[in-house]
């Protein structure tokens, strides 16, 4: 089997009212895909980065099968790879050669990669703010994804003081009572001293986990944090390839790691991430992407828990891919049983959203 041409496209669409994190607002969601097609007719889809024009001429001729081989022939540092864009495109490519492995295989992708379960632990994530939500709107919101059977919930945390933030998560966790899951994710908003003032505000109202309280690369933050709360750190959604969470593990500090599989090297740096965390008897919960991960978290031991975006945070929640997932009754959710990752996109309502 050959590898006879990568293509790819672009999709964009407003969201019906645009949302903000401790650091960012964003107003639109898209989907970025890569099409690696074959000389028997397989095709792969990778979903992320669409700047990949630099690694075509290394893949055209090559054999998908060669994982291992063709993240290699990609990342090289010198010249392209370490950090930032290139390995997001390398991310996306890896991604879609691991589909059409499995395809090849007639498997689910997390059959292939151990099928080490068919449930997965799920927590819902939200809690945004946004314009006119308030109180009594993030309880309302929260409540809901209870009612649907959620076990955990997140919410965001760092774009208010700390009296006003701290105010919100006494709601929620009033709102969702003492058995659920609780994660607060400040997405970088603190430097650590102002991390360690707010979790002391919240450690009242245990949190299962403080995410991202600082910058990605403030490894020395992450272990003054650490040392000022009982509440576990989770961290790792910016971080990049098997080097980069050997820094971040190093620390001592962050016992939960958010990899990211369409950000830190694809499936075959996830995979290696994976091992290094289990050597340390840590836990991995994947940040994004719940299409790519839930297969990922069931494929492995160590898996924690999946992040799951939920029909309320995307106009065009189920009319992305032919495979939905979704909640199970017991606030789990299962991957596909189709071969491959099950991303085909669906046309019919992605067309008109097309950028390219």
């Amino acid at each position: 089997m050959k590898i006879t041409d990568i293509t790819t496209e672009s999709f964009r669409w407003p969201r019906a009212k645009p949302i903000a994190n401790g650091k960012h607002t964003y107003t639109h969601s898209g989907l970025g895909l890569v099409h690696i097609h074959t000389d028997e007719g397989i095709t792969g889809i990778g979903m992320g980065s669409t700047d990949i024009g630099r690694f075509k001429k290394e893949l055209i001729g090559e054999d998908p099968l060669n994982t291992e081989r063709l993240w290699h022939k990609m990342w090289v540092p010198k010249l392209v790879g370490r950090r930032g864009q290139t390995t997001r495109a390398i991310s996306t490519l890896d991604i879609g050669l691991w589909d059409l492995r499995a395809k090849v295989a007639n498997m689910p992708l997390y059959k292939m990669l151990g099928g080490f379960r068919d449930r997965v632990p799920t927590y819902v994530a939200g809690g945004y703010y946004e314009e006119g939500k308030g109180l009594d709107e993030l309880a309302q919101e929260v409540a809901e994804h209870v009612e649907w059977g959620a076990k955990a919930v997140k919410m965001k945390v760092g774009a208010l003081s700390y009296k006003e933030d701290a105010e919100r998560v006494k709601v929620v966790r009033e709102t969702i009572g003492p058995d659920i899951k609780l994660m607060v994710d400040a997405n970088c908003a603190y430097r650590y001293y102002e991390a360690i003032q707010f979790a002391k505000r919240i450690e009242e109202f245990d949190p299962f986990w403080f995410e991202e309280p600082i910058a990605a690369d403030d490894y020395e933050g992450h272990k003054k944090i650490a040392a000022q709360t009982h509440i576990p750190l989770a961290s790792g959604e910016n971080e990049y390839t098997r080097y980069g969470f050997r820094d971040l593990i190093n620390t001592g500090a962050v016992p939960i790691l958010n990899a990211d599989t369409k950000i830190l090297g694809g499936v075959t740096e996830f995979m290696k991430v994976v091992a290094l965390a289990q050597a340390h008897d840590l836990d991995i919960a994947p940040h994004g992407a719940q299409e790519i991960h839930i297969h990922l978290v069931a494929a492995i031991a160590n898996g924690l828990i999946l992040e799951f975006y939920p029909k309320r945070m995307d106009p065009m929640w189920g009319q992305i891919y032919t495979h939905t997932l979704t909640l199970n009754d017991d606030g789990t959710v299962s991957p596909p049983e189709v071969p491959g990752i099950g991303i085909e996109p669906r046309y019919e309502t992605l067309e008109k959203y097309r950028v390219s």
